[in-house]
């Protein structure tokens, strides 16, 4: 099956960008590519050292001050068109595999990347997830421990703001407190708690990168309820805090610059250039002493094939073969229903409530399962209207019947690193620029099925001992993935089974960083920007050793 991009076009018109200086610059220590989490954490580190950086990012620099008029389009009935702005041209790809993969649901192009439209959990990975295959014999061991990522996740924390309660019986280890305190649990949380208290489900509060007190980068949370897709008062962090860090650091971030190939020297031992191209048709070459590519788990892979060469005629840093290969995502397991009784849904806009108890693998059963407890479950008012044939007093009536008595479950599933589930070049497309889109092959395994049951049975349970009348449940079936994307350049101390070694660099160019969640030897069930932001964290350590 192929698709091809989200449409709804609103870009930056030509007019308004033509006296932006998109030229190279003259010595470079850094360039890196990407201007999501993973590309701004790296660029403000080493900006503030004291090192040259320029940022190249395909997508445009939104205005903060639209937010509240995207979020007006969130909001408004019947409007489908997307709050971020997407390009079909740009953004087209394909979709091959077993399953059909929503792409452009998944990722904002950006300056700020898809932190503009996320949610805002962020959790530590547990310690069994970095040693999967020698504890319980599923998928590989990653080349690094908890412990040494650790240091890395409390640094992590306190950039993003972490609003949390150090309460979770399951976490791992943890040196300080959260930076900032929790956000108390939410109405419907409480409905929950007894029932959870008698099937014997432990819940905990829910790490949030949103400000539950001011701070000096950001107000608190007003709660206005529309994390995802836009935060209006920019409590919720995403990624242009840590790009106005490095742009007072004296960093360049250019932005609508897709990058259409690496360069690298004769003996194919460094990258000497990131070739890209402006809104104006013309070609640059930017050059520095070290590249990072922080492209997200699609964007990433998709350059490095893109750049053959005679010495690479498989792609760059791909002597491996394995490239794009064990693309992972997290897949959806859900259950919900209604009560007789109110339970206040879509106050807030956020999650803040969870359970881990069923996150560890007992043994290779399944893998591993994060519950949620949603605050934003069933129809909107405003939804209700849009499906109503009634009008006056009558709609009034359906309306207040058909909101606000829902609940649900969520939970977030593991998918196992697969040789088969990649991200490749499509030779049959291209995108605005000629080059090959990229194709999503993507398929679901017995494991992870099986894992998606079990989350369903744990989720019944509780809905019934609660008194739900259960009314619609996504098994393994319906799922579909929950937008993280993971695998693709992952990370390990052989150079035939890996792509980049446990500083983040990969094995075949001596200056060549990749950042983000493509190195993620396993996926476990967190979602992973809080380990994005400690291993990027790690990496420009590693390279600011270099300079």
């Amino acid at each position: 099956m192929t698709a091809g991009g989200a449409g709804g076009t609103d870009r930056v018109d030509d007019a308004e960008t033509a006296d932006v200086d998109r030229t190279p610059s003259p010595r470079v220590d850094v360039c890196v590519v990407g201007a999501g989490p993973a590309g701004a954490l790296v660029a403000a580190e080493l900006s503030a050292a004291g090192h040259d950086v320029v940022v190249l990012d395909a997508g445009e620099r939104f205005d903060p001050d639209d937010r509240t008029e995207r979020m007006e389009r969130h909001l408004r009935p019947g409007a489908d068109a997307p709050v971020w702005d997407t390009d079909p041209e740009r953004d087209a790809y394909s979709s091959t595999g077993e399953r059909y993969y929503p792409l452009n649901a998944a990722r904002v192009k950006g300056i700020g990347g898809s932190t503009l439209h996320w949610q805002g959990m962020v959790m530590r990975m547990h310690e069994q997830d970095f040693e999967l295959g020698s504890s319980v014999g599923l998928g590989d061991d990653w080349p690094i421990a908890y412990d040494d990522l650790r240091p890395y996740y409390a640094t992590a924390e306190e950039e993003l703001s972490v609003s949390g309660a150090s309460d979770n019986p399951f976490a791992p280890p943890r040196e300080e407190p959260h930076p900032l305190p929790a956000f108390p649990p939410s109405y419907s949380d409480s409905l929950f708690a007894e029932a959870c208290e008698e099937v014997g489900l432990a819940t905990h509060s829910v790490p949030n990168a949103r400000n539950s007190e001011p701070t000096e980068e950001a107000s608190a949370c007003v709660g206005y309820g529309t994390c995802k897709p836009v935060c209006p008062s920019g409590a919720k962090y995403d990624a242009t805090r840590h790009v106005d860090v490095a742009e007072a650091n004296r960093a360049r971030v250019l932005d609508r610059v897709p990058v259409q190939r690496l360069e690298h020297d004769d003996a194919g031992d460094r990258v000497t250039a990131a070739v890209y191209a402006t809104p104006e048709g013309e070609e640059h070459k930017q050059e520095a002493r070290e590249f990072v590519v922080a492209a997200g788990g699609v964007e990433t892979p998709r350059l490095l094939l893109l750049s053959e060469s005679e010495t690479y005629p498989d792609g760059l840093a791909n002597s491996s073969g394995l490239v794009g290969r064990y693309f992972m995502d997290h897949l959806f397991a859900g259950m919900g229903g209604t009560l007789d009784e109110p339970t206040r849904q879509k106050h807030v806009g956020f999650n803040t409530t969870e359970s881990h108890q069923f996150y560890d693998r007992p043994d290779d059963s399944r893998t591993a399962i994060k519950l949620e407890f949603l605050n934003y479950a069933g129809p909107a008012p405003a939804d209700v209207a849009l499906t109503a044939d009634s009008f006056g007093d009558e709609l009034l009536a359906e309306i207040r019947d058909g909101y606000g008595q829902h609940v649900a479950m969520g939970a977030l599933v593991e998918q196992l690193p697969r040789k088969e589930n990649r991200i490749r070049l499509d030779p049959t497309r291209t995108d605005d620029h000629g080059n090959p889109v990229p194709d999503v092959v993507w398929s679901l395994d017995a494991r992870t099925r099986r894992t998606i049951e079990r989350a369903n049975e744990i989720q019944r349970e509780v809905l019934e001992e609660l008194g739900v009348d259960v009314g619609w449940t996504v098994g393994p079936d319906e799922t579909g993935p929950a937008y993280h994307h993971m695998g693709t350049t992952r990370m390990g101390t052989d150079p035939d089974e890996s792509v980049v070694d446990p500083q983040l660099r990969t094995h075949d160019l001596g200056n060549l960083t990749i950042a983000g969640s493509s190195v993620f030897v396993t996926a476990g069930a967190m979602n992973p920007t809080l380990t994005i932001a400690a291993l990027s964290l790690k990496a420009a350590e590693h390279i600011a050793e270099r300079l």
